[in-house]
């Protein structure tokens, strides 16, 4: 009896015009490992030089989702083991974040399902980033003693108002109309004309501009309504102005709207410290030259959340034992000093962050 066939982790091969790179752990939502991320890179590399290949198309197996983010499980175990998975991982995944952005063919990222952390990486610095009825786009890093990253404060800070501040510190996902709304994305195309846009997509004509690709995905976009948190864009401005997490909280508190109160509920049970960094990378952000700038503090940030309790403690609860009851330290957002949050600035010698010129 022969063994059956076992797939790649990560697929990437030509279809017509289009190079096409298809994540492939469909059974883990797609979660992107070292060695994925390795491969699309590679991928980006061969794509780049075939004349053949007019655009790049990536998408994610199975009915579930785009991709939900980085392999955790993995960066949990180094964590305790006192590894260097998370310093690697961050490091190649981060240049590629920025590489997508700057790629010099189109770059559609078809946004179905689930998109988040890590998903965000791959698919929303892109040229061209396509949404459907299925999507659900978040960063939901506070949740595990992390913070969003992949260049999220890159995305989140250039969002219009304070949605972006909203999304990043609650963790909230993005519907389809959100994540237009905020940026993350450029079209809605419902998820049943997916096959004949693919199609139409495949058919390309080689060296096809951006505004051709545009183009083509406008034949079979449509238009939505405002989406839920886009409704609440002029009391999500007034709460989430502050610079300050007390001072969100504070505002939250002090409104008997359901939507504030909810919104408080989420925020308190978020790490603390993890809010207050995240909060002062999305500052930051907002006054940041470029994507670089912002990964750059985002992997300073990263390296310290590595060695820290939180991001251990917030896995352990959301994935390993899934009690959903982390035990943050500190576990107050008032007893988070400013020499703890300083800890997630300071430059790293020779672990900084470099750019390929």
């Amino acid at each position: 009896m022969n063994a059956p066939v076992t797939e790649p982790d990560l697929i990437a091969r030509r279809e017509g015009a289009a190079g096409v790179i298809r994540l492939n752990r469909p059974k883990t939502l797609n979660a992107m490992t070292l060695e994925m991320a390795r491969g699309i890179d590679a991928a980006l590399d061969a794509f780049e030089a075939d004349p053949a290949v007019a655009l790049i198309l990536i998408e994610g197996a199975g009915e579930r989702g785009l991709c939900a983010g980085g392999d955790i499980r993995g960066l949990y175990d180094s964590a305790r083991a006192g590894g260097d998975l998370g310093k690697v991982f961050w490091r190649e995944e981060y240049i590629m974040n920025a590489r997508i952005a700057k790629y010099p063919k189109p770059y559609v990222a078809f946004m179905d399902g689930l998109v988040m952390g890590g998903g965000v990486g791959i698919a929303a610095h892109g040229s061209h980033r396509i949404v459907t009825d299925r999507t659900k786009i978040g960063m939901p890093e506070v949740g595990i003693g992390f913070f969003p990253d992949v260049g999220g404060t890159w995305l989140l800070s250039r969002s219009p108002g304070e949605i972006g501040t909203y999304f990043g510190l609650t963790g909230e996902t993005m519907n389809g109309a959100d994540a237009i709304h905020a940026k993350f994305a450029d079209a809605y195309v419902p998820s049943q004309a997916w096959p004949a846009l693919r199609t139409a997509l495949t058919a390309a004509p080689v060296g096809a501009s951006a505004e051709q690709v545009s183009s083509i995905i406008a034949r079979f976009a449509a238009t939505l309504e405002f989406g839920p948190a886009q409704r609440h864009s002029a009391e999500i401005d007034a709460l989430f102005g502050p610079d300050s997490i007390e001072e969100i909280v504070i505002a939250l508190a002090h409104q008997t709207s359901e939507f504030a109160q909810a919104t408080l509920q989420t925020l308190l049970g978020k790490s603390p410290t993890s809010l207050k960094v995240a909060l002062k990378l999305l500052r930051m952000a907002r006054e940041a030259a470029s994507l670089e700038a912002c990964l750059i503090n985002e992997y300073r940030a990263a390296l310290q959340v590595f060695v820290s309790a939180d991001f251990v403690e917030g896995i352990r609860a959301a994935v390993i034992d899934k009690d959903r009851n982390p035990q943050w330290q500190p576990a107050r957002i008032e007893n988070v000093t400013p020499e703890i949050v300083a800890r997630y600035f300071i430059h790293r010698g020779g672990d900084e962050l470099k750019f390929p010129d």
